[in-house]
């Protein structure tokens, strides 16, 4: 089983079947650890609020009694025979649950019935301990219908400029490499941190990251990264912060590889200083950027753009063919009426009101 975040104090809380799930799921299905530590975390929640149920234990965790009472639940006795209960009306009361209480929106309750769903499925169809699946036909909660926060060029480039120009930071050099990368190939914060020395291709016209669900795909690089990224390199190669012989490509100060809180705090600073915080912007939505740029500026076909984001389904990435206002209103004045003005024909008026005389 891959090493997860939870400690093994932590995971002998949980049922049995319950750890048993989150062994296939890392060990077979090569889910990532982050994704199999969500599962956990959610189900944990999911028996709770069944036990709570059970005992009559009070769900409001607006009093600090009754979240302590619902967080001291224990689970461990959860067995089969417990879980055969469970009806779909269950899992709707407990996304119902999960908005109202736990004030989850459409984002987090979708990862809990995910990580019910699997779980179900997997008692099902893979340990035959169930007949009847009660997710089988659970439809996932609607999302509200929103375009990606983005940065514009502009600001995309007052960003870079900012970095560039900061005369202050010892890390400047790392940090305009790890930004020129976000904004130009899309990657997720995760799949940069990851990336190894050994991944990159030594002209630097690509590299390899690990993607969701283990699967590895190539990013084609441009001028501007393979000019920022060697930047870096030769001054990994010179500087005080060691050589390469560290297999990670972005280290922090104390020469291990880069959290992704380190580059999360290092994008919020850079933010502040070029005057675009408060905007919503975050590391994310300099993923969104790269892919919005691409499609609206690089006449990028959708089904190529999927393979760059790493995108499992078209319809993931159809939400970055999104117009903007701007374009919108450009198609509006390339109308070929656009120009066409009619003057009212007064003549024509007159006659008509004396034939209705």
């Amino acid at each position: 089983m891959a090493t997860l975040t939870l400690k093994s104090e932590e995971m002998e809380q949980f049922p049995t079947l319950v750890r048993d799930f989150a062994t296939y799921k890392a060990a077979i299905s090569g889910c990532s650890e982050k994704t199999v530590c969500e599962y956990l975390l959610d189900l944990r929640t999911f028996f709770k609020y069944l036990e709570a149920k059970r005992l009559g234990i009070p769900f409001d965790r607006e009093y600090e009694e009754d979240r302590e009472q619902f967080d001291a639940i224990d689970i461990r006795g959860i067995d089969i025979e417990t879980i055969r209960k469970i009806r779909t009306e269950t899992i709707y009361e407990f996304l119902l649950y999960a908005g109202e209480e736990r004030s989850n929106g459409w984002a987090a309750k979708s990862r809990k019935l995910s990580a019910l769903k699997a779980f179900f499925k997997y008692l099902t169809t893979k340990r035959n301990l169930l007949e009847i699946n009660p997710c089988a036909n659970i439809e996932s909660p609607k999302k509200r219908s929103s375009l990606p926060k983005y940065l514009s060029l502009s600001e995309s480039i007052d960003l870079l400029s900012t970095i560039k120009n900061d005369s202050e930071s010892k890390t400047v050099i790392r940090d305009y490499a790890i930004v020129c990368l976000f904004l130009n190939c899309g990657m997720r914060l995760s799949e940069l941190v990851g990336i190894d020395i050994n991944h990159i291709d030594p002209q630097l016209r690509s590299l390899r990251v690990l993607g969701k669900g283990s699967k590895e795909r190539i990013v084609y690089l441009n001028e501007a990264c393979r000019a920022a990224l060697a930047d870096y390199i030769k001054q990994r190669l010179e500087g005080d912060t060691g050589n390469l012989k560290t297999r990670a490509l972005f280290l922090s100060g104390r020469d291990q590889r880069i959290s992704n809180k380190t580059v999360q705090w290092m994008v919020y600073k850079y933010l502040r200083a070029a005057g675009l915080d408060g905007r919503g912007y975050s590391v994310h939505k300099l993923r969104h950027t790269a892919a919005t740029l691409m499609y609206q500026t690089g006449n990028v076909d959708v089904r190529v753009l999927k393979d760059i984001l790493g995108h499992e389904q078209l319809n993931t990435t159809q939400i970055y063919t999104h117009v903007s206002d701007k374009n919108m209103e450009n198609a509006v004045n390339t109308n070929p009426l656009a120009e066409v003005k009619i003057k009212r024909n007064i003549k024509a008026d007159v006659k008509v009101e004396e034939d209705e005389e």
